[in-house]
């Protein structure tokens, strides 16, 4: 793909390099010839060692979160936007006079020098959404490259184990774009996907705005009609290329919907030329099903045919942490990674779990204090109306990795109010002791589910409990 020669004739440091959201962007600038290196905490600490010893290999030049390694006035400092001005780096490129930016920004500025870009945006399901859009655009030969928040496993092997990034030749450029910040109205994309709006970090005016304009500067926007907020948006869009399975406008739509508890099928309806086609996700959940639509919307809208699309859909393998099963004990008891953390995506998981029968452990460990204050009635209202009264769900202690935040108020507060709400929890300050628990309490046939954000070691954690459970 053409590069923006600005972004590779200089050197770059990123602040949190291992993080979900700068790891993908370190990959793409230095796919793309750029010299790169990085500090972070969790490397520091002697977290995910295997993931900083890879980076290593790659080339990255990583140094302690001291400031060491910002050494000269042309590097550009690369830290979000929550990071603070007392982290040593940020107080050396002040001192040097290094030009900051931050990951939206850089993002926004490599998906611009794109030719051809992708841009999925809504509340939820933009990192499945941006895998499957990428394995569908790699599929049909245009080398895209993928910047995504998750760790796609089609583009796992031995030599990208982390694969959040895909750097390709092709003029394509796909990515999740993200609206929390305000950062989604910086990209002009040549497709603009919405698959939903909901309250989630900002007020629904502003979150139509947002979305409205996002829709608008796009040169065609793939939108899901079945979600009432979006449908208004669509009126926004120069052209469009509409989805949905309960609306009968919707020029792509499913039926014959199948699910089980590990894949889901469907015929997808092409309303436009009257085509139906066979899709097979090994991907679960109604939520999947709408995900698979948007990217096949997606594609269309960049010149792919509906056929090709969900055909390439059938090998679309998932992303890790998202519904990722670990394994099955011969005892009898399933172990599920899975990023939710938000009110949505605990509904989303939760309800594709109680579509099929067998109790469920839902172990959650809360993305921080402040979050968890935020969200935290929401949140525990979705496991005491998702989950049963067989069912369970055990808090530890929100992750906390350094800095300055009201603690006062954690997870005992959450498992009052599941209480409250009729469902069953317990707290165990350590997540070690929870996984002790978990193990000592499951039995055949039981679903374990490991929920949570921003801590690598959650995927290790549910490992441990695959190996301790069901003896």
């Amino acid at each position: 793909m053409t590069n923006a020669p600005a972004l590779t004739d200089h050197p770059w440091f990123f602040c949190g390099i291992g993080g979900s959201g700068m790891l993908p962007l370190a990959l793409i600038l230095k796919g793309q010839g750029a010299q790169v290196a990085g500090s972070d905490r969790s490397r520091d600490q002697g977290r995910t060692p295997e993931k900083f010893a890879w980076l290593e290999r790659l080339g990255f030049d990583l140094h302690p979160q001291n400031g060491s390694g910002m050494t000269s006035a042309d590097q550009t400092l690369v830290a979000s936007a929550a990071v603070e001005d007392t982290v040593p780096e940020v107080v050396r490129a002040n001192a040097l006079g290094c030009p900051r930016m931050s990951r939206a920004e850089l993002l926004a500025t490599l998906f611009n020098a794109a030719p051809f870009g992708i841009a999925i945006g809504g509340t939820s399901g933009k990192s499945t959404v941006t895998g499957m859009t990428g394995w569908i655009m790699t599929q049909a030969g245009r080398d895209p490259t993928i910047m995504n928040g998750a760790v796609m496993k089609n583009f796992v092997a031995p030599d990208a184990p982390f694969a959040s990034a895909r750097v390709g030749k092709g003029d394509v450029f796909v990515s999740e774009v993200d609206e929390s910040d305000g950062s989604i109205a910086l990209y002009r994309p040549k497709v603009a996907v919405l698959g939903n709006v909901s309250l989630d970090h900002k007020s629904l005016e502003e979150l139509r705005q947002l979305f409205g304009d996002f829709v608008a500067h796009a040169g065609v926007a793939a939108v899901n009609l079945d979600d009432a907020e979006t449908a208004v948006l669509a009126a926004r869009a120069k052209a469009q290329v509409t989805f949905g399975i309960t609306s009968p406008d919707a020029q792509i739509g499913a039926t014959d919907v199948v699910e089980n508890p590990t894949t889901l099928s469907a015929k997808i309806i092409d309303r436009r030329d009257g085509s139906s086609h066979a899709l097979a996700l090994k991907v679960p959940g109604r939520h999947n099903l709408y995900n698979a639509l948007a990217a096949i919307a997606a594609a269309n809208a960049a010149g792919v045919s509906v056929a090709e699309a969900v055909a390439a859909l059938g090998s679309f393998a998932g992303l890790a942490r998202r519904f990722d099963i670990v394994g099955t004990k011969a005892a009898g008891v399933t172990v599920i990674d899975d990023f939710g953390h938000n009110p949505d995506k605990v509904s989303a998981t939760l309800a594709t779990l109680k579509a099929h029968p067998g109790r469920v452990i839902a172990f959650f460990q809360p993305h921080g204090y402040g979050p968890l204050r935020q969200m935290g009635a929401e949140l525990a209202q979705v496991f005491a109306r998702e989950l049963g009264p067989e069912d369970m769900t055990i808090l530890c202690d929100p992750a906390y990795f350094g800095g300055t935040v009201d603690r006062s108020e954690g997870s005992e507060r959450i498992v009052r109010l599941i209480g409250e709400g009729g469902g069953k929890a317990e707290y165990i300050a350590s997540r070690e002791d929870c996984g002790r628990r978990i193990a000592e309490i499951a039995h055949p046939g039981d679903r374990v589910v490991i929920m949570g954000a921003r801590d690598d070691t959650l995927s290790a954690f549910a490992a441990d409990i695959l190996a301790m459970a069901g003896g």
